[in-house]
This record gives structure tokens, sequence and C-alpha cells, in this order.
């Protein structure tokens, strides 16, 4: 019998036990692995399991509605003197700048989502909260509804441009993520500038 990613401690926090569920897809693949192999690798019951994940398939997001509370925080904090571009720019690279000790991780993490069907389709809703962020901030800085088409324009192409960079950050594992996310941005910037 394989050991458990973890020692016999009980788990105690959404980050902590996405890591256990990280190590257990990893070993076993994300379809061989279920909610009582990691609840039982985490130390904690089934019903513990639910009380920090709705299912299987948010494991491997983590705490990531906590940064897109820390997105939001960050935009609304910017000051009025930046522009629009610069504020999202800064702030996109920032959301996405994890530490060295976690880059490896993070890298797993984000090829399991995009690259795992099941996890693929399920991430509809986690980028629905991403873009509803960035939407807010837009409305906010051009007087306009949340619902009307400028913000909701705006936060799909930079959803698209972050996807884009870690689809190139994946295949290239020496390029730092912020640096193909800086490029990435700073391209969508110039063609939102670009003449006609």
């Amino acid at each position: 019998m394989p050991e458990s990613p973890v020692d016999s401690r009980r788990v105690t926090s959404v980050a902590e036990l996405s890591r256990v569920g990280l190590e257990l897809f990893l070993q076993n693949g994300f379809e061989g692995t279920t909610v009582e192999d990691i609840a039982t690798a985490a130390g904690i019951s089934r019903r513990t399991f639910f009380r920090y994940f709705a299912s299987k398939n948010d494991v491997p997001w983590g705490d990531f509605d906590v940064l897109v509370d820390r997105l939001r925080t960050h935009l609304r904090a910017t000051p009025a003197g930046v522009s629009t571009i610069a504020a999202l720019h800064a702030a996109i690279v920032d959301f996405n700048d994890y530490p060295k000790a976690e880059q490896d991780r993070h890298r797993q993490r984000m090829d399991l989502l995009l690259n795992v069907p099941v996890l693929v389709a399920h991430s509809t809703l986690r980028y629905a909260s991403w873009r509803q962020a960035i939407a807010e901030f837009i409305a906010a800085r051009s007087g306009t509804s949340v619902a009307a088409l400028r913000p909701h324009v705006v936060s799909w192409a930079y959803q698209a441009a972050s996807i884009a960079s870690y689809e190139v950050w994946l295949r290239q594992p020496r390029v730092e993520l912020t640096a193909v996310l800086d490029e990435a941005l700073t391209t969508l910037e110039q063609e939102f500038r670009r003449p006609a």
C-alpha cells in the first residue's frame, strides 16, 4: 500500500486539504482518486471534507475564492490616477505571482485544471468569479453597469490572455509565469491601442 502523502496529523484548512488532494491526483490520476481517498489521507471524515469543498472538482482550486477577493481588493485600492489598463495589468500579474517554493505545485495544479476534461468543464464556474471581479472594476471606472457590454468584453479578453499565458508556461517549464503574463498582457494592451 502506498504511503499517505501526509503524516497522521489531521488536515484543518482548505489549502492543506487541496495539497493532499493534488498529491493523490499526481499519484493515482484525477479519476483514480476518490473523495474518500482524500479524506482518509487528510485524517478527516468524508462529511468533514464537504465542509471544505463542494466536490472533488473543487480541490485543485484550493483557496481560489480568497485569491479572487484579494484581486478585488487590489483593484479597489488602485489610485484614481493609475490608468485602467495599468491597474488591470499590475493586479493580474500580482494575482498569479506565486512564491518560488510553490511554483511546482502550482504548475501541477494548472496542468490538471487545463487538461483534465471534467475539470476544464468545471472551471467555467471559477473563471466566472474571476471575470466578475474584473468586470466590477471596469464598471466602476467607466461609470457603467457591471452587466454592460464593456466590462463583460474586457473581463473575457483578460481571462483569455491569462489562460494563453498558462498554456505557454506549462509547455515551457523554465519560463517564469509572471514574465509570460506580463508579455501577454502587454500584447493585449498594444492591440487595444492599435489604430484600426
